[in-house]
């Protein structure tokens, strides 16, 4: 029987000057996950940060696309195809301005939803059907959000404190919710993520 192949790809925008900013928060996570598992991304091919680890005795990839956010699609479809990672096997992590700081939700496929990453994978991908965990940021001028900043500005300015002491509470559920998606299959994991709102 073949292994079983998964690939985890954080979102967000390569450089320094980007490290902390909401749209990034795909990128910490993998990180985490990464930390966590006792590995890092350093292997640097297509425009991407990957690297090769195991999770539940499954092949796991986990990725980071080096190609700025509008343009994640490219790298990371083509890392899926070499790798023959099946679209249901793989999950992106990305930012959501529709939901408050800390809410998660998982879902299996859907339209971008004004995400210009998301965008960019379902056109390079041709399919929609791939998993998505989205995690909340607020957007300004909702929910007393910094009513005076523009939505580009407020994504990639860095948390405030508070949101991201949210972020690190968010962390330990987020990596149980990918393992779950590993080990166990979407539906196990979305009971966990989906619950956090």
């Amino acid at each position: 029987m073949a292994e079983e192949v998964y690939l985890i790809a954080g979102l967000g925008n390569p450089g320094s000057k980007y490290e902390n900013t909401r749209h990034n928060v795909g990128f910490q996570v993998v990180d985490a996950l990464a930390d966590t598992i006792g590995t890092s991304l350093n292997a640097e091919k297509w425009e991407t940060l990957s690297c090769r680890t195991q999770l539940a005795g499954k092949r796991v990839y986990l990725l980071k696309p080096q190609t700025y956010m509008n343009l994640s699609g490219k790298s990371l479809a083509r890392f899926a195809d070499f790798y023959k990672v099946p679209t249901d096997h793989i999950l992106v992590l990305h930012d959501d301005l529709d939901m408050h700081p800390g809410r998660l939700k998982m879902a299996a496929t859907g339209g971008p939803g004004g995400h210009n990453g998301i965008k960019s994978i379902i056109q390079c991908l041709g399919s929609k059907q791939f998993f998505r965990l989205k995690i909340g940021i607020g957007r300004p001028g909702q929910n007393n959000i910094h009513p005076d900043i523009p939505v580009e500005r407020f994504v990639l300015a860095p948390f405030s404190n508070e949101e991201q002491k949210i972020m690190d509470e968010r962390m330990e559920t987020l990596l149980e919710g990918i393992q779950l998606f590993v080990e166990f299959g979407a539906e196990k994991a979305m009971n966990l993520l989906n619950s956090v709102k």
